[in-house]
Order: C-alpha cells, then structure tokens, then sequence
C-alpha cells in the first residue's frame, strides 16, 4: 500500500495537469456555444458508429417484440388507408390545399438510450442525410418518445420525455382540456400533467394525448393514463400522476414526425413574443 500511495505522489503533478485541463475542457464545453456544439457534434459521430455496431449484436434478441409492434402499426395503417380509399361508383371531390398533411414522416432505430438520470437521452441510427432535423418529434406505436436535439450527417440525439426539462403540451381526451406533461425525475414509467385546473373532473384511467398545440406533434399521439388525481391547498391546479404508454426500457425502431410548416410557426411565435412548448 505504501509503495502505491508513493507512485501516486510521484505523479502527482501529472495527476494535477490532467485533472486542471478536465476542468478547463468542461467549462469551455459547457459555457461557450460554439464550442459546445463542436463538441457535440464530434461526439455524436464517434459515438453514434460504436453503439450501432453494439446495437446490432444485441438488437437481435429484441427484433420480435419490435415486429410485432411494427405489425401492428402497419395494420392501423392499412386500416386507414382502406377508409380513407373512395371506392369506384362515388364522388370525389379534391379538398382545399389548406386541409393537406402538414406532418411528414420518417423511421429510425434506437441504438442508445437511458432511464436513470434526470436527464436522459436517445440516440438514433439517422441523421441529416436520411433528412432528420433538430425539433422533430419522436415516437412509436405505443406513444411519445421525446424530440430530437442534435443531428450529425449519420446520427441523431432525442431529449428523451424522461428529461426533466421537457414540457410536453398535451390534453385529456375525453374532455379536451389541455395541460402539459412533465417528467419530475423519480419513476421511469409515470409523470406528471401540470397545469389543469382544479375545478376540472378528471378520472382514473383517462387517456392523455398530445394536443396539437405545438409545431412538433400532431395531435392524438397517446402519453399516459391517468392513474391518481389529488389537490392541494395552496394551487389552483391538480396534481394528476399519469403512467406513461411508452415502455422506455423496451425502445427499438421509432418514427420521427416534421411539422412541414414549423418554420413559418416558429417565426410567427417568434414575432407575437409567444413560448411554445
């Protein structure tokens, strides 16, 4: 032990350049934009061909849970796409440009992903070559996943909704009240639904959707269930804890949606001085 103790006090001022320059990295890393966004960046890519190498190996033992998701979506699709086909003896009346999809989608699989910090994140097989941006939203067949943050030509970065500093506008469905999810850090398969009032009935087992509020999800992608709805004293808004319809420890292939008019949204916010989640 002595002689261990006396090696490392050997290196000592080694030990001491190593940790100050850790430190200087960190806070240019962290305080300066341009060189936090380089760092990022860089990150991202050497990363990103590491954990889809990993994720390819052990991807194989979860390909049947994420076909039988895949199936069953592509069975509502095909639901719709019957309904909405007119059939040959009707009418068909093309409508107004304004009423046209505004969203745009795309596929991508998981090949990192977190649940135990405050703040977790997600990477993605895509980048900005496979047409992926900063702001798309993301998700799956069973709901919300979260919104992409950084984009490299290959990968992409998602601010999972497991991240405490993500607002999510969103309503109830059966009585089009609308509130905003939250995550408050503790359990990976609840949040929170701030901001509903407290003269408002909700029930247990209520379904909360996305809103449509934002320029980033359209409205109807499921969130939670609600499972308990308590008030306090002192606000003047419930306290709804929902359990999440995403099984985040479970994530595989995923879709990212584009709001093709968000640019002119976010300009029009921009002018009126509007916060939008």
């Amino acid at each position: 032990m002595q002689r261990i103790l006396l090696f490392l006090y050997s290196l000592r001022v080694f030990i001491i350049f190593i940790a100050l320059e850790t430190i200087a990295i960190w806070l240019i890393v962290s305080y300066n934009s341009p060189q936090g966004a380089v760092f990022f960046n860089s990150s991202n890519h050497i990363t990103g061909n590491f954990l889809e190498t990993r994720e390819n190996v052990t991807g194989y033992f979860t390909l049947g849970i994420a076909n039988e998701g895949l199936a069953e979506k592509n069975a509502e699709l095909l639901t719709r796409l019957e309904y909405l086909t007119h059939p040959r003896d009707s009418a068909y009346i093309d409508l107004d440009s304004a009423f046209a999809s505004a969203h745009e989608f795309r596929s991508a699989k998981v090949i990192n992903n977190s649940i135990r910090f405050n703040q977790n994140h997600i990477t993605l097989n895509k980048g900005r070559r496979h047409g992926v941006r900063e702001g798309m939203g993301v998700f799956n067949e069973q709901g919300v996943i979260g919104r992409v943050k950084g984009v490299t030509n290959n990968f992409s970065t998602v601010i999972s909704l497991l991240h405490t500093e993500l607002l999510l506008s969103s309503k109830i469905k059966a009585s089009d009240v609308f509130g905003s999810t939250k995550w408050d850090g503790k359990n990976p398969t609840q949040a929170k639904l701030l901001y509903v009032p407290r003269h408002v009935r909700v029930n247990k087992g209520d379904t909360v959707i996305t809103s449509g509020y934002n320029a980033i999800f359209p409205e109807g992608i499921n969130i939670g269930i609600v499972d308990e709805v308590g008030s306090g004293p002192e606000t003047n808004y419930l306290d709804i804890t929902i359990n999440l319809t995403t099984d985040f420890s479970r994530l595989t292939f995923v879709y990212l949606v584009e709001n093709v008019m968000q640019v002119e949204l976010d300009s029009l916010n921009r002018a009126s001085e509007i916060i939008n989640e």
